[in-house]
């Protein structure tokens, strides 16, 4: 009978060790957020909120990025590491994939809202009306020559009026986040790419030689026009105001919080604001997601608590405080549907 018991509490362990993260080390006593900058106001807002008003301590909300944020995320299921990731963009299959291999294999994933990204400059100039087409001749790494268009040669343009005389006739500067960041991301697959697919010798190359289109579409160039300049938005609005002939890529929720300063560029004629946002008609939104690990919930105190505040209509509705932050609510479909898998827990799958 012992030697039964004790081959039983052997197989109980065996099974157990994985599922329990917080084996050998102290206990967390707060839930841990890492990710994007564009969710982090966000994210930030709903973790003091729950902090004052409930008896749970307030979490603490790390302004990563989204790809950085993810690599720190999926990096083990320990206790040490974080229990949510916020993101500008859906986790890709390769993200989900190293969650899996290090043993973060169950998520819970809600769509937080919509954003959009904005090419924003100071009101001290006139405003800007800008194409997918142009975007993409002013910060593509290589473009069709002109002379040549089978050929792709180093982007020559330096001034906006070089590419289209309709524009003013400044020097290209456009102020952006690094290849980390999932407003990078979103700023290549909304604008960048569209931008390219209407180039006839690049959209040629989308069937015939994928690879080749993919750099052409995704690259951007590295000789100054584009500056890279880090991970916080709010370094950019800075910078445009020292600035004032440059743009800078930003979440909507930044433009919309400094109006006083900048101004959006229309994109295809759209003006990024709150109704064309939420209407789907400005190209360039873009929704924003959180993603839980469930094996942390029965060891972090409050997270199950957490997730029942954001999802409610009172922080993410049409009349939810997130709004005035700058957040464009999902729709109430949407928003019910994410609110019943974050109480449920239902399994992330892609």
């Amino acid at each position: 009978m012992c030697t039964i018991r004790g081959v039983f509490i052997i197989v109980v362990i065996i099974v157990l060790l994985p599922v329990f993260p917080a084996c050998g080390t102290t206990k967390r006593e707060y839930i841990s957020i890492v990710g994007s900058s564009t969710a982090y106001p966000f994210i930030t807002a709903v973790a003091e909120k729950f902090g004052k008003s409930t008896p749970f301590k307030t979490p603490k909300v790390e302004s990563t990025g989204t790809g950085r944020g993810f690599s720190i995320f999926c990096m083990s299921n320990k206790i040490e590491t974080p229990d949510m990731v916020s993101a500008s963009r859906r986790i890709t299959a390769g993200e989900f994939q190293q969650c899996v291999d290090n043993g973060v294999a169950e998520l819970v994933e809600i769509k937080i809202g919509y954003d959009g990204i904005v090419l924003a400059h100071s009101k001290n100039v006139p405003p800007m009306s800008l194409t997918n087409k142009q975007i993409y001749l002013a910060l593509a790494g290589k473009i069709p020559n002109p002379a040549a268009p089978e050929q792709f040669i180093d982007n020559p343009y330096t001034s906006w009026n070089e590419i289209d005389d309709s524009l003013p006739k400044i020097k290209i500067g456009v102020m952006g986040p690094p290849p980390s960041s999932g407003t990078r991301d979103a700023f290549v697959s909304l604008l960048m790419e569209k931008g390219c697919e209407q180039i006839p010798t690049i959209a040629a190359l989308k069937q015939a030689k994928r690879s080749q289109f993919d750099t052409l579409c995704q690259s951007i160039r590295s000789d100054g026009a584009y500056i890279e300049t880090g991970e916080n938005d709010n370094i950019i609005v800075q910078k445009l105001e020292m600035n004032p002939t440059d743009l800078g890529i930003l979440g909507y929720n930044f433009l919309d919080q400094n109006r006083d300063k900048l101004q959006g560029s229309l994109l295809d004629g759209v003006a990024a604001d709150y109704k064309s946002i939420a209407a789907r008609q400005y190209e360039a939104a873009r929704p924003l997601y959180l993603y839980v690990k469930k094996s942390h919930i029965p060891f972090i105190p409050g997270i199950n608590e957490f997730l029942y505040d954001l999802t409610s209509e009172e922080t993410w509705g049409e009349e939810g405080y997130l709004r005035e932050k700058g957040l464009i609510p999902a729709s109430q479909q949407e928003r019910q549907e994410y609110r019943k898998d974050a109480l449920q827990l239902k399994d992330f799958t892609l």
